[in-house]
């Protein structure tokens, strides 16, 4: 249990905390929360977890992709699991403390901060700009913007790869509903905001794009199922070829 002393400090805290913010010129803010929000994107735990655990380097086998997908390639499953749970956790890190102390007079920065966490996923400054898929982050994300949310498009991802065995697919049926559900649940199963609706939907547009390469491979039928492993996974493809999930 938390003392009075320590109550009131923290408050005092959260207090000054947030008179500091309000009294920064909004494009300051601005800046350095799309600054922080990036770098925290560009934390790579596929990577990290790798080494933590004494794995081959995700970028060097299967897809060459830095994400729980291609981790689990090794199988070591909780080695992907822990990929998972970083990459949506970094997601929602950066959002939730946007939502909590980024509050601002001059504007709203939540969206730019999505946007920025995202972005730093895809294309990291610590790995030379060439990230993973995103599908982690977008769900840490959404978890912060609206639980309920979240557990929707969560949902759907489960649904495509439990009966058709794609993780590429399920995340590309996810990217396009979870738009979708935003705005059809506003003012239903929780309030919508426009920023936010927008913020949404540039992420699900840049996943897609991401996946494209996976695209093209479920249209000519060689796209690996999940739990497939890659022949070759001792290469990953050259920097001219599209990942795969």
């Amino acid at each position: 249990m938390y003392s009075c002393a320590q109550i009131f400090v923290v408050h005092l805290k959260n207090s000054l905390m947030t008179a500091f913010i309000a009294e920064l010129p909004f494009a300051a803010l601005l800046l350095i929360t799309i600054v922080l929000a990036y770098l925290i994107g560009s934390i790579p735990f596929a990577v990290v977890v790798s080494k933590a655990m004494r794995l081959q380097d995700p970028r060097t086998y299967g897809s060459g992709n830095p994400g729980a997908t291609n981790v689990l390639r090794t199988g070591n499953k909780a080695a992907a699991l822990l990929t998972l749970f970083g990459d949506a956790a970094k997601g929602w890190l950066a959002v939730w403390l946007a939502m909590r102390w980024a509050g601002h007079p001059g504007g709203d920065v939540v969206p730019f901060v999505m946007l920025a966490v995202f972005l730093g996923h895809l294309f990291p400054v610590f790995l030379g700009f060439r990230g993973g898929k995103g599908v982690a982050t977008a769900l840490g994300i959404l978890i912060a913007v609206q639980p309920l949310l979240a557990l929707a498009t969560a949902a759907t991802w489960l649904i495509v790869a439990i009966f058709l065995r794609y993780s590429s697919l399920a995340a590309l049926c996810a990217a396009i509903f979870a738009p979708l559900f935003y705005i059809f649940g506003g003012g239903v199963a929780w309030p919508a905001h426009a920023p936010i609706g927008v913020a949404i939907g540039a992420i699900s547009l840049l996943l897609i794009y991401k996946h494209w390469g996976n695209v093209e491979r479920l249209l000519a039928g060689t796209e690996p199922r999940i739990g497939a492993k890659k022949e070759g996974a001792k290469q990953a493809p050259s920097k001219n070829t599209r990942a795969g999930h």
